[in-house]
């Protein structure tokens, strides 16, 4: 018999993936208008929250007995939704290990916590290979990861974690540490300049990565990344979701571009 919740809504796209991953997607009622994996989610379930803003009167008529979110941006959302007797859980995790563990928590959580640790040991090791091989690498790029571009806002800390096992170094460890993006803003390029990143991942939430735009930056024309046109596009539901595709197809496609930039003759 099954146990935990059945009728679940996902206002966030991790939670989705999740439970997809675990065999359990039949409980999943309703999902974020973002979600774009798995593909089959947005043909199946119907969409009802975006990340600020939810159809409460939609949710409500699916009447779920568990719905998901991630970070304090959703405080209001799950406050009303708790108002109308709703069981909410808010996630706030911002690191691998706190990626992990999300895993592992959800699958508690609706009654399969077996699979999902199974699966986050699946994730974890994954890194772990990807870990293994960046070790091997003849040298280490300096990387500059930027989630928007005006203003400038430097990658979040799983992101800096995840450029680190990939075998870079992230330019601005001590921006990733902070969980807000108004504290991460770089507000002077001087900033980037200086650090002279060797190779530069441009996700901006949603919109297109333009290297052309980023190269004609003022002063950028010597910066190390744009001489040697190591500027590339990571698509943001790969990486900035604080889940599976992070930790799998995100970390992946960074890994490819610096491993090339390692190998490459000097």
């Amino acid at each position: 018999m099954t146990s935990g919740p059945r009728r679940i809504v996902c206002l966030t796209e991790e939670p989705t993936e999740v439970l997809y991953a675990l065999g359990e997607q039949a409980r999943i009622v309703g999902i974020s208008g973002f979600t774009v994996r798995p593909a089959i989610a947005r043909r199946e379930k119907p969409k009802v929250s975006a990340f600020t803003s939810a159809k409460f009167g939609a949710i409500l008529k699916l009447e779920p007995d568990f719905v998901v979110g991630f970070s304090d941006i959703q405080a209001e959302i799950a406050a009303a939704l708790i108002k109308h007797g709703v069981e909410v859980w808010i996630s706030n995790h911002r690191s691998i290990e706190g990626i992990l563990d999300y895993v592992r928590r959800l699958g508690a959580l609706v009654g399969v916590a077996a699979k999902a640790d199974a699966y986050a040991g699946e994730l974890q090791r994954g890194l772990e290979n990807i870990a293994a091989q960046a070790a091997k690498l003849p040298r280490r790029p300096k990387v500059y990861f930027e989630e928007w571009d005006e203003p400038r806002i430097t990658g979040i800390r799983w992101v800096a974690e995840l450029v680190r096992l990939a075998g870079g170094d992230d330019i601005f460890p001590e921006r990733a540490e902070k969980s807000l993006a108004k504290d991460r803003i770089l507000v002077d390029d001087a900033e980037i300049l200086a650090r002279a990143p060797d190779i530069v991942f441009g996700s901006w939430c949603g919109k297109k990565f333009q290297p052309v735009k980023v190269a004609a930056r003022p002063g950028w024309a010597n910066v190390p990344a744009v001489r040697d046109g190591e500027l590339h596009e990571i698509k943001s539901p790969i990486i900035l979701q604080p889940g599976p595709a992070a930790l799998t197809d995100g970390i992946n496609a960074m890994a490819a571009y610096i491993h090339a930039w390692a190998n490459r003759s000097l």
